[in-house]
């Protein structure tokens, strides 16, 4: 995939931040940032084949082991401890009722490994069954003990950057036309609906970064490429203006389901554009009133003094000119010199305590069918 960027799961965010390599060329989806982690190689000649003795009953090798308690000294439990372990309970209760899991009788053990062993088991089943579950923790204030869970959508350090250049061109195109159309109506609600940047904003990080290589090229020596060069920034400019009144028009979304109706599929462009679509469109109709930066998080609580350290998601969503030439291939370097000096990344995640009160019903599907979405007009547009 071309054009975004991604984490892992479970990275040091105190430690971990965004490196650079050199640029890379043209992709066909969604761009990564330059920063992804080199795992080891696999041995061509697989693992050394071991044999257990005959001896053993095969009944052991499916026999699986409970996780030791690091403190093995076992201690009578007190009142407070009583009071910690009832509140454990009843929040685990809750807690496995929201998702909908069984956890493993640990009442029979001694505290304080009982304790230990549910959050083992829960955690496995939460793991295994919830798409974007991030982590739990168990919380101890002055008056109970609770559980908090956190589902974090995982967005791989990617440039979810929408090209316009191309849907423009798009437009032109008269066998293309209701092509064009239906990507435009999807465009309109990402822009009005969604809320993603547009480059053409002057309050964008893109329209910053655009700003910075046009100074600079105008302030470097000219040579036989400069012209060049300039032209595809005055492309960037006047396509980017005319197209922002075509996807600021409601009547792109007033219009979205007739042309949806009207729409014919002659080959697979067609098709790809009316899943698209539909998939847009369905995606409207259930949530009506939400945008991109809903469930915005970053990955670490940050102090007040350490907010300018955070990387806002308005800096790796947007609509932006092109996918390709000169101008694009130096803004994706630019952007990944400026996000290497972030340490932490803001997310979509949802926080949710089962301490008792209403749980919310809050999670991630919008999420995690929008950013599909994204990544499918992007290759879209890329590849027509």
């Amino acid at each position: 995939m071309t054009y975004a960027t991604t984490y892992h799961s479970e990275y040091d965010t105190h430690t971990q931040s965004l490196k650079t390599k050199a640029i890379t060329s043209a992709v066909k989806r969604v761009r990564k940032l330059d920063a992804t982690n080199q795992g080891c190689k696999r041995n061509s000649q697989g693992q050394t084949a071991v044999c257990t003795n005959s001896d053993f009953a095969d009944g052991f090798l499916r026999t699986s082991f409970l996780p030791v308690l690091a403190e093995t000294k076992m201690t009578q439990p007190c009142k407070k401890d009583i009071k910690m372990e009832r509140d454990f309970y009843q929040s685990l209760s809750q807690l496995a009722e929201h998702y909908q899991i069984k956890p493993t009788q640990t009442q029979i053990y001694n505290y304080p490994y009982n304790i230990a062993l549910a959050l083992w088991d829960t955690k496995k089943q939460l793991k295994s069954k919830i798409r974007d579950w991030e982590e739990i923790k168990l919380i101890q204030d002055n008056r109970k003990t609770f559980f908090t869970s956190e589902e974090r959508y995982n967005t791989n350090a990617t440039l979810y950057y929408i090209p316009i250049v191309p849907l423009y061109r798009l437009l032109k195109n008269r066998k293309r036309k209701h092509n064009a159309q239906l990507l435009l109506s999807v465009c309109c609600y990402l822009y009005h609906g969604v809320n993603i940047p547009y480059y053409r904003q002057e309050n964008s990080f893109l329209h910053w970064q655009y700003d910075m290589l046009k100074e600079y090229l105008t302030n470097d020596d000219e040579d036989e490429d400069t012209s060049i060069y300039q032209s595809e920034f005055d492309q960037a400019e006047w396509i980017g203006d005319r197209m922002e009144q075509k996807i600021f028009n409601p009547a792109n979304l007033t219009y979205f389901k007739e042309r949806l109706n009207r729409f014919q599929c002659k080959g697979i462009f067609d098709f790809d554009c009316l899943k698209l679509a539909k998939d847009a469109y369905a995606l409207l109709e259930q949530y009506p009133n939400e945008n991109v930066f809903r469930n915005a998080r970053p990955n670490e609580e940050a102090d007040e003094d350490e907010t300018e350290n955070i990387l806002t998601m308005d800096y790796y969503v947007s609509f932006y000119a092109d996918g390709k030439g000169w101008l694009h291939e130096n803004l994706i370097q630019c952007v990944n010199n400026e996000l290497q000096e972030y340490g932490e990344i803001e997310e979509p995640c949802v926080l949710k305590r089962f301490d008792g009160s209403d749980t919310t019903e809050n999670n991630l599907d919008f999420e995690n069918r929008l950013f599909a979405l994204i990544e499918e007009l992007i290759y879209i547009l890329n590849n027509f």
